[in-house]
Formats: C-alpha cells, structure tokens, sequence
C-alpha cells in the first residue's frame, strides 16, 4: 500500500488517542472528582474512551479493495493500544501531567 492511500488513517490515529481518548478520560475524571489518578488509571480510562471508536474502524467493507487498509486500521489500532497503555504515546502522557497539575 502506498503512503498517500494510508495518510489520512494514519492522521486520524496520530490525533484519536487524545483527541477523542484523553479529552473524554480528563472531562470523566473532572466530574468524578479525582484530582490525582494515577497514570494507569488515566492511561486505561483513555483506552475505555478510544475503543469507542471502534465501529468507524471496522467500517470498511469486508471486499478485497479494502484489504489493504483494513489490516492497516488494525494494526494501528493496536500499536495504539499498545502505546497507550504502556506509557509511549507522548500526548496522552503530556495530558497526563497537564490534568494532574490543572485539572
């Protein structure tokens, strides 16, 4: 698959996790009144956010044009996952500390 036939899934994945992720998990903390979560809580309750997109991931026809980019979405779906919950997506960490010291 070329580059330009991924870009837009692969902007959309670049900004998803804390767009939609963060954004829900820090307004969800705010009106349960934690202050401090940890960061695993914060990082899981991302994941709790972000996996609620998941029918706009599965969306493309199971057709054989659409092959390509539908293992794609999945595989970054999942390193995003993965990155998430390990603590290696820069932006959500960032919103981490952002919550924790403004909340």
């Amino acid at each position: 698959m070329r580059n330009d036939e991924r870009f837009e899934v692969e902007r959309a994945f670049d900004l998803l996790p804390h767009v939609i992720g963060a954004s829900w998990a820090s307004v969800w903390f705010r009106m349960k009144g934690t202050r401090k979560p940890s960061r695993e809580e914060f990082r899981e309750k991302v994941l709790e956010f972000l996996k609620k997109a998941e029918p706009a991931f599965e969306s493309y026809p199971d057709e054989e044009e659409f092959t390509q980019i539908r293992r794609y979405i999945n595989f970054r779906k999942e390193e995003e996952y993965a990155k998430i919950i390990s603590g290696l997506n820069k932006e959500i960490e960032k919103r981490y500390d952002r919550y924790v010291d403004y909340g």
